[in-house]
């Protein structure tokens, strides 16, 4: 599936998180959301764009923004990762690719000349009525929020 764009509506998703308490999109109707896509816990990019949203938590939910990120991982190892680093945010477990596939984040990718299905490190800001209003296929890892917010023009 493609990469949603700009003006869709975001799918609804529903996933457990790194505590194995139920989060859905239904959670956040109302609210802005940072909804991040990354392909593994505890290694360098994933750990890195992780680590730079959860130094800039506090930013964003100044900003009226909730942070949720989510990887094929299980659920234990969300909950080392988040324990390790101190995230504030949900972690979703989709071990069978269910959200990764509804929001184009889960597709071909390419290593050393070798194909194989991946996750697509993608992030989508939702708005409150749940509309996609920015997307990020190229993301910079270490300076993610700055990414973000300049694109949205937030000071």
């Amino acid at each position: 599936m493609a990469l949603l764009e700009k003006g869709a509506q975001a799918p609804c998703f529903k996933g457990l998180n790194q505590n194995e308490e139920l989060i859905s999109s239904d959670d956040f109707k109302g609210k802005k959301l940072i909804l991040y896509f990354y392909p593994k816990d505890n290694t360098p990019g994933c750990t890195a764009e992780s680590c730079n949203l959860s130094d800039n938590y506090d930013y964003w939910l100044k900003q009226g923004y909730e942070v949720v990120g989510v990887s094929p991982d299980s659920v234990a190892s969300h909950k080392k990762f988040a324990d390790k680093y101190g995230f504030q945010f949900n972690l979703i477990s989709d071990p069978e690719h269910e959200i990764l596939e509804a929001y184009g984040a889960w597709g071909l990718k390419k290593l050393y000349g070798k194909e194989y299905m991946g996750v697509l490190r993608t992030t989508y800001v939702i708005d409150e009525n749940g509309v996609v209003v920015e997307l990020f296929s190229k993301v910079k890892t270490k300076d993610h929020t700055n990414q973000i917010s300049t694109a949205l023009d937030i000071k």
